[in-house]
């Protein structure tokens, strides 16, 4: 059941979880169940719903993502990666480090393709070539006690 998925669900997954909601309601399964048995809104399921009724089960297909093209070839992606890969230095900088503004840096001298930093921390994170932050450790929490000035407090916990 997806209600239970935290993870983020490809293209196809939700394209395959539209289609089952699809059999689910063409069967006469509520909107609501359906929306708890997919882990969706309730709205969601209305449009999947109204989308069925109105345009059939093709429509609920997955179609071509919207938005640009990349303008980085698959071949140019691999070799970013390699480049990353190499180190900074192999690049010309002072240190190994990168930074988005450094690896930006060597992907318009190697490919003559500019982009803005901030778009290549999206696509280090795409590559895999950017950790994820680290979850925040977990902090007990602190139970504090207020009284008269003077009063003595006993905390329980």
């Amino acid at each position: 059941m997806y209600a239970t998925d935290t993870v983020t669900l490809s293209r196809d997954e939700m394209e395959r979880r539209r289609l089952e909601a699809a059999e689910d309601l063409q069967k006469g399964v509520s909107q609501a169940r359906v929306a708890r048995k997919f882990g969706v809104s309730r709205t969601t399921a209305s449009r999947w719903h109204r989308t069925l009724a109105g345009h059939g089960m093709e429509r609920l297909r997955k179609r071509k993502a919207p938005g640009r093209p990349s303008r980085l070839s698959a071949s140019q992606m691999a070799e970013v990666r390699e480049i990353f890969a190499g180190g900074a230095r192999a690049c010309g900088f002072e240190s190994d480090r990168w930074t988005t503004a450094k690896l930006a840096q060597a992907i318009e001298t190697r490919f003559a393709i500019r982009y803005d930093p901030d778009h290549v921390g999206r696509l280090m994170h795409r590559l895999g070539l950017r950790a994820k932050p680290a979850a925040a450790p977990f902090v007990e929490p602190i139970h504090e006690a207020y009284a008269a000035p003077g009063a003595v407090v006993q905390l329980q916990l």
